[in-house]
């Protein structure tokens, strides 16, 4: 597996503890939908939250929730609603980044709720 590919998913392993560590419970990882990922989405009480997580070891190109395009945003919109209408969601639901940043392996999150409609 590409170093990248580790980060990410040490990353994503972080931003899960860190939310369940808040009163988050996880309820899927990497879920799929077409060409669209989530990848995380948990359940805050009666709010469900889908969560793009960004790592970066460095910040010498900007900060990971930067790297969030556009075209990431209406895929991971595309993905929500299908999950959404898999279970029969009727209530709240909320979109957050969570952008982690790696320094001699110590892990920093930035958790960005709301960070798009």
């Amino acid at each position: 597996m590409a170093k990248h590919n580790q980060t990410g998913l040490a990353g994503e392993e972080v931003a899960a503890q860190y939310l369940t560590a808040k009163g988050y419970t996880v309820l899927a990882r990497n879920f799929r939908y077409q060409r669209a990922e989530v990848d995380l989405i948990s359940q805050l009480d009666n709010l469900l939250v889908f969560i793009e997580v960004k790592t970066r070891s460095s910040l010498k190109h900007g900060y990971p929730e930067e790297f969030v395009s556009r075209r990431k945003i209406e895929l991971f919109q595309l993905a929500a609603e299908e999950y959404i209408s898999r279970i029969n969601w009727q209530h709240d639901i909320r979109f957050d980044i969570v952008a982690i940043t790696v320094n001699q392996g110590a892990y920093t999150c930035h958790h960005i709720e709301d960070a798009f409609h």
